[in-house]
């Protein structure tokens, strides 16, 4: 099977190929300059493969939780990609390919000795809130419980969780790293196009593609931004005073 996976829901740009199990990625923190890569990065592993669209079996993409231009980015791409070579898509939370990193790490693997291990993925969602959900390591496989949340890093429930990984962490340590140990965190992962492949490829085996008019991102909230009155009170009551608008 040829998949091509992308994700720019982050600042991290990022794109991967698997052809027939061999897996070539490109990941890089790029900012705000996604738009400028991620065309040329698709075409330099293809090209790298000899395969043009139409020897694709399927486009696999990040559609959030994240960044709201990131977020429209890779799906746009993904929309135009797939409609011209007319292929299937596969959507896939990022949240979800981070539990695909974190389920494989050695850190969570050394602390993980039942097969019923929960951990919790926080990533900032600006604004003082966190986009968050709840895993559950099952033979090895994580599997989400519930929905994708978003809320105030204090109202989340940490209750049963023994790991932790994710950017809102460090912004909220106060509410989320207290009731942990440094080897119960992972504060660095981030969504990676090759972590997109991996959730994806039982999918498409399995035939659990879309068409690609039905390719939606997952925004979780509706307002991009905050009131000038909204950002004066977020600036005085995060844990790092830093502006979010």
């Amino acid at each position: 099977m040829q998949l091509l996976a992308i994700d720019t829901s982050t600042s991290w740009c990022s794109v991967a190929l698997s052809l027939n199990g061999q897996v070539t990625q490109r990941h890089e923190l790029i900012g705000t300059g996604a738009s400028q890569h991620l065309l040329p990065w698709i075409n330099e592993l293809l090209r790298q493969a000899n395969l043009t669209y139409p020897d694709l079996d399927a486009i696999a993409v990040g559609v959030g939780p994240g960044a709201f231009t990131g977020v429209r980015l890779s799906v746009a791409v993904a929309q135009g990609l797939a409609f011209g070579a007319k292929l299937p898509v596969i959507p896939v939370a990022s949240i979800d390919a981070m539990a695909i990193h974190v389920a494989r790490s050695k850190s969570f693997q050394a602390i993980s000795s039942r097969s019923d291990t929960q951990f919790l993925l926080a990533l900032d969602a600006r604004m003082g809130e966190v986009y968050w959900a709840r895993y559950l390591l099952s033979n090895t496989v994580p599997t989400r419980l519930g929905e994708i949340a978003l809320s105030a890093p204090k109202d989340i429930d940490l209750s049963g969780v023994d790991y932790i990984a994710g950017n809102a962490i460090e912004e909220y340590s106060e509410y989320l790293a207290k009731p942990f140990s440094e080897n119960q965190m992972d504060t660095q992962v981030v969504p990676s196009a090759r972590d997109i492949l991996q959730w994806a490829q039982p999918l498409l085996e399995a035939g659990q593609t879309i068409s690609v008019e039905c390719l939606e991102p997952l925004y979780i909230r509706n307002k991009v931004a905050l009131t000038t009155e909204e950002r004066h009170a977020a600036l005085h009551s995060t844990p790092t005073g830093r502006s979010f608008g």
